[in-house]
């Protein structure tokens, strides 16, 4: 029987997956929504191969070619996503081989441990920005309509019963600081996630020399500071910004999938790369 391909772990198998195993263990279908951050950062990774002298700028040219056109295609929809390959990385990174022969040389000084830690925090960074901002916005709407209604009286409930009456607009402010509560978790969360893991490596970093700090101001990170703790830690953060609303939050796709304009920039020098822009946190002004 033909091996069927299974790029990430099947080497010592002499055939592929059953069907059913296929449909059990991809993720792809649903993490493909990291895609443009994960071609940033191996954008990021390989400028900083090239700023030590582990590759040369050739290649680094080529590979950020290779991944500017995969992130053309992906956000005109005309990606072709195979799940035999599992997730979003791994999709990514065999269409890049197939296209850059320096691509092999992408996982000098990485693991899929640090690069799947990154991807995600980016991620957490970009969502925590969007729906700060939809909630700002939300809020916004609250004090309109509450400054419209100063004198409005409405009842007040207790035990469901009618009980004391209360300004419409007082009521509308209960849930505008409810919300805001809601904006500064989510501000906590992309700030715990401003901590970039790349070359920590599978376990306890790499004996190459790497430069940590280049690869992380690439990415807007606050500097390379996190490590073994952040991989270990990662489904914790997923789980803490997943809770962290007080209210429920809107589970509309445009509030998790990347922005359809966005666009990464090649770096020869030393620069910042184009990713989505998080707002940074600040007190809420006094109403």
């Amino acid at each position: 029987m033909a091996k069927t391909s299974q790029a990430t772990w099947g080497g010592r198998f002499t055939a592929g997956p059953a069907e059913l195993m296929l449909r059990f263990s991809e993720s792809v279908s649903f993490d493909r929504r990291l895609a443009l951050f994960d071609i940033a950062g191996s954008k990021a990774h390989s400028a900083m191969l090239a700023h030590v002298g582990l590759i040369t700028a050739a290649e680094r040219d080529a590979i950020h070619g290779g991944l500017d056109a995969i992130a053309a295609e992906i956000t005109a929809g005309k990606f072709a996503w195979d799940t035999k390959l599992e997730d979003v990385h791994m999709n990514i990174e065999h269409a890049l081989t197939k296209r850059v022969a320096a691509a092999a040389k992408l996982h000098t000084a990485r693991s899929r441990n640090d690069q799947v830690a990154t991807d995600m925090r980016l991620w957490f960074k970009w969502a925590c920005g969007v729906l700060g901002e939809k909630i700002a916005a939300a809020e916004r709407a609250l004090l309109g309509v509450a400054a419209a209604n100063r004198t409005v009286l409405i009842p007040g409930y207790t035990h469901l019963q009618r009980a004391q009456p209360v300004f419409l607009s007082h009521h509308l402010l209960a849930w505008l600081e409810m919300l805001d509560r809601d904006r500064a978790r989510l501000a906590d969360v992309a700030a715990h996630a401003n901590w970039c893991p790349l070359g920590a490596g599978a376990i306890a970093g790499t004996t190459l020399p790497i430069d940590r700090g280049y690869a992380a101001k690439l990415l807007g990170f606050t500097d390379a500071k996190a490590g073994r703790r952040s991989r270990r830690t990662r489904w914790t953060r997923s789980r803490t910004a997943t809770s962290s609303s007080s209210s429920p939050m809107p589970a509309h796709s445009s509030a998790c999938t990347f922005p359809a304009s966005r666009r990464i920039s090649s770096c020869g020098a030393r620069r910042n790369f184009a990713l989505p822009t998080c707002p940074t946190r600040s007190a809420p002004a006094r109403r």
